[in-house]
This record gives structure tokens, C-alpha cells and sequence, in this order.
């Protein structure tokens, strides 16, 4: 199958940029599933296992799509209706949460079941990644703090949450994706000095910060469309301990973590409990690696292929995205 990967960004990432790499690595595993992959994105972009277009932003996006294509795999909306103005099979995978009225496009596929049924929907492909990147755990590192990975700066992610927990539990917290000091959303300084910024890290850095850790401290306060955050720690060793909103507890069963609304629910369990790390990286290891999101995918381009559609009636929004109870 040819399959196009259509993205408004350019790939690979070093730092952050989730679905980016998601991105990447769907198209790498389908290459070596022995399919033929070509991108369609930002300048910027170089890549080895695959052709590489540039998005033109100045151009109809429709007059860019190669001719030899038999599935265009978009990774947001565009602006014309894919439904009536394309005549091409189609997939697009709505990687966040849509809010209002908007109607999606009949092949819309969600990156939970979650994600899926609260917007009208049963299909969904969970996100994967390619492990072998990763590189090896070190099972018998020390492990001297819990971390915090995310956008700091964006409130729902709770990193001040996050901050209350370690602080009650007694614990050093190093928050990957954020700074001591912000002012993107209102004024935030943290003063103690267990709690470690390190800033947007990525490659090596990370993967040092999250082998080196006993957990990952995550009480979002919204429905988490699907969470790297949680697989890619996990994939360490390191259990879970977060807020039980959108596709949390599908990624998080109660062998990898505790997922509660309450700070001390979740500061009591990170001393009180404990987790079989080589568990939590098999988990990520087996659940969530490129190859079972690319079949997932597959089935998703063939149905489509053969003429169908992924649903029967327009996804959109059940529900206004509010921001959810943490005490």
C-alpha cells in the first residue's frame, strides 16, 4: 500500500512534539511492514526510510497530493471538507481534544477508546513508538527522584499538582518541560529546591532523567487524549501515579500506578506502595511499540480502501472540556 502522511510540522523532533514522533514512527514500522511511505510536511524535514515532500502553504493543499497515492493519512483538519471536496481514501487522526459544535470528518480515528467515545466514536488506534530508540533500561540505576514530564506552561497539565505531591510525600521531583520560573500563564515560582527544572529536554538527557527516577507524577486536569508521557515512562520502569481523567486508566492499570483526584491519595501511595519496574517496562514494551499501531493503522487504510467509511454519522465533541477536580 503507498500511503501519504500528510503533518503542518516537520519531522523528526529532538525535544518535545509527541506527535511528531508518533508521526516518525507509524512510518517507519509500515515501511517494514512492507509498505510504501511517503511524507508530506514541513520544511525541514530529512528522512532515510521514506520520500519527503514539502507542504507549500501558498498551494491548494488537494493539488499536492501525489497521484500514485491509495491512502492519504492526515494528521489534522484541513480546511476544505474531506467528506464532499476530496476524492481521495482518507484517514485523519485527531490527536487532541475538539471542543463546540465542529463536526470531524466521517474517517476520523481518536488515539484511545476514551478519546473515541466522548466524541460519538468507537474507532481508535493507540499511539506506539519504536522502543529500539530508546535504548536499554538500567534496571539497577539508582533512582533518586519522581519526575513531571510535560508541557509545563499549559495549566492542565497541573505541574503545580504535581509540585504538591512530591512535596507531601517528602520526595525530589524533577520537572521535565517547564521552568522555575513562568509567566506564560499568570506568575509561577517554585522556591523549594527538591523540586529540579530541567527545562524542554529530549534524546539522551531524558531518557537519563526518566531511567533515573521512581515515578511519574502526572494529576492532569483534563481528559488526556492518549499520554506519551505515561508510556514513555513506563518504558523506564516507572509507575504512574495521576489523575484518573480521559485515557489514564486504559494505559495505567492498577499494576503500573495509582490514579486518584486527591493530592494525598496519590502523595500516601508513592510511600507506601511499590511497583515491579521490569512489569511497567513490558507493558509499554508490548502495548504500545510502532508495529501494533501501524496494523492498527492498516486495517483502519483498508477498510477505507475497500470503499467504506470509519463511521456511519460525523464525530464531534459530547462534551465541553472543562477543566477537572483536583483537590
Amino acid at each position: 500500500m503507498r500511503v501519504l502522511l500528510v503533518s503542518n510540522s516537520f519531522i523528526p523532533v529532538f525535544a518535545y512534539g509527541g506527535t511528531e514522533r508518533v508521526i516518525w514512527d507509524l512510518g517507519q514500522a509500515l515501511v517494514e511492514l512492507g509498505h510504501e511511505v511517503t511524507y508530506l510536511v514541513a520544511a525541514g524535514t530529512s528522512c532515510p526510510f521514506a520520500k519527503v515532500l514539502e507542504i507549500n502553504p501558498a498551494v491548494d493543499l488537494r493539488l499536492q497530493i501525489p497521484v500514485d497515492i491509495d491512502i492519504v493519512h492526515f494528521q489534522f483538519n484541513p480546511t476544505f471538507d474531506l467528506d464532499a471536496d476530496f476524492d481521495k481514501p482518507y484517514v485523519v487522526t485527531e490527536h487532541g481534544n475538539t471542543a463546540g459544535d465542529k463536526r470531524l470528518p466521517l474517517n476520523s480515528n481518536f488515539v484511545s477508546r476514551n478519546h473515541a467515545q466522548r466524541h460519538g466514536s468507537e474507532q481508535f488506534v493507540y499511539n506506539g513508538l519504536n522502543w529500539e530508540a530508546y535504548g536499554p533500561v538500567d534496571f539497577e540505576l539508582p533512582r533518586r527522584h519522581h519526575h513531571f514530564l510535560g508541557k509545563a506552561a499549559w495549566r492542565v497539565k497541573n505541574v503545580t499538582g504535581a509540585i504538591d505531591v512530591a512535596l507531601e510525600a517528602g520526595v525530589r521531583l524533577a520537572v521535565l518541560g517547564g521552568t522555575r520560573l513562568n509567566l506564560k500563564r499568570g506568575f509561577r515560582f517554585t522556591w523549594s529546591r527538591k523540586v529540579e527544572f530541567h527545562g524542554m529536554v529530549g534524546g539522551q538527557q531524558k531518557f537519563q532523567l526518566l531511567n533515573a527516577s521512581n515515578g511519574l507524577v502526572f494529576p492532569v486536569r483534563w481528559h488526556e487524549p492518549f499520554g506519551l508521557a505515561m508510556i514513555e515512562s513506563l518504558y523506564f520502569g516507572c509507575p504512574v501515579f495521576a489523575t484518573p481523567y480521559g485515557s489514564l486508566p486504559e494505559l495505567v492499570g492498577p499494576e503500573y500506578g495509582v490514579l486518584a483526584s486527591e493530592r494525598e491519595v496519590l502523595a500516601e501511595a508513592i510511600l507506601s506502595q511499590s511497583f515491579d519496574l521490569r512489569a511497567c517496562h513490558q507493558h509499554a514494551v508490548q502495548s504500545f511499540n510502532a508495529k501494533k499501531m501501524a496494523i492498527g493503522y492498516l486495517e483502519k487504510y483498508q477498510k477505507v480502501a475497500d470503499g467504506d467509511f470509519l463511521s456511519s454519522i460525523h464525530p464531534q465533541a459530547l462534551e465541553r472540556d472543562v477543566r477537572l477536580p483536583w483537590a
